[in-house]
């Protein structure tokens, strides 16, 4: 029985698994969205949320605490007109780009995206998993929920308004005086 016994096996041995979540947190930190099985995302999530919390305090000892939990500090490296750029490395672009950018926000840096598609050969399920808010389109599409609301209000504001116009000149009506004079006297 494995009762109360934390984390995933994933069919590989200590070792293997070890190696696997510092890759793959490595390659999240790097592209910052990865593709994966979700038994893996939700395994390497934890981890992330480790690491970006070491990253928003930003001291030396968090910086080796970073490295010592994702392994090497692999470098980044991009091919731009056929030729490889170096662009930093993986800690470097954890603390300087992506730990000032949560300071404000106390977790759930990350999230977890199922897809639809399949994973040929096994046909495991396959899930996103992204560091939240670089292209966050879920607040996009909020704000565009939220301006139809507001521009009904702005309307109703305007009915009230003119029915209050209304009702002070029915008012002035009954009393023989014109609005002008009515608003005067007051």
């Amino acid at each position: 029985m494995r009762h109360r016994v934390a984390g995933r096996k994933l069919g590989r041995t200590r070792e293997h698994r070890l190696a696997m979540r510092r890759n793959l947190v490595a390659s999240l930190i790097e592209h910052e969205t990865i593709s994966t099985t979700i038994q893996k995302a939700k395994e390497v999530k934890a981890l992330a949320e480790k690491v970006v919390n070491l990253a928003k305090k930003g001291t030396l000892q968090s910086r080796r605490q970073a490295i010592a939990l994702i392994g090497t500090n692999r470098r980044i490296v991009a091919h731009e007109e056929g030729e490889a750029v170096d662009k930093g490395t993986v800690v470097g672009k954890l603390f300087s780009d992506i730990g000032p950018r949560y300071l404000d926000r106390p977790g759930g840096y990350t999230r977890i995206i199922r897809m639809a598609m399949r994973r040929l050969g096994d046909n495991g399920e396959l899930a996103l998993l992204q560091l939240v808010g670089k292209d966050d389109r879920r607040k996009k599409v909020k704000t565009r929920k939220k301006a139809p609301k507001a521009a009904k209000t702005s309307a109703a504001a305007q009915k009230k308004a003119s029915s209050d116009q209304v009702k002070a000149a029915d008012k002035s009506s009954d009393s023989g005086d014109t609005p002008a004079e009515s608003s005067d006297k007051s």
